[in-house]
């Protein structure tokens, strides 16, 4: 089992997560963050920890698109070690639905 992260953190980026995850394991998008499913202990203190509950064990059903997210773009993106603030508008888009469709970026984060 592996914990991803979905579409609730897109438009979000909260990174309450990165904090606590003892390996590092967070990788950062210009509108979200991903968990690298191979490096990922399964430890899931990252979980509850997430105010959008964007944080899923890979065993929840329909998970399957976002382990391929996560692990498509853990490759790409940037490490993040570090808690950031969310972006400026994360609480307009908390209660959102839909938001991969409509906002989802390829583009990489900063990073640490």
């Amino acid at each position: 089992m592996t914990y991803i992260v979905n579409e609730n953190c897109i438009k979000c980026k909260y990174t309450d997560c990165v904090e606590v995850c003892p390996v590092d394991c967070f990788y950062e998008g210009e509108n979200m963050l991903v968990i690298h499913p191979d490096e990922c202990i399964d430890c899931g203190v990252c979980e509850p920890e997430c105010p959008v509950d964007a944080i899923k064990p890979d065993t929840e059903p329909e998970i399957e698109k976002w382990l391929e997210v996560n692990r498509d773009f853990a490759d790409k993106w940037p490490n993040i070690t570090a808690k950031k603030p969310a972006l400026p508008d994360a609480d307009t888009y908390k209660e959102e639905t839909g938001k991969f469709e409509k906002y989802f970026s390829e583009a990489p984060g900063e990073g640490d």
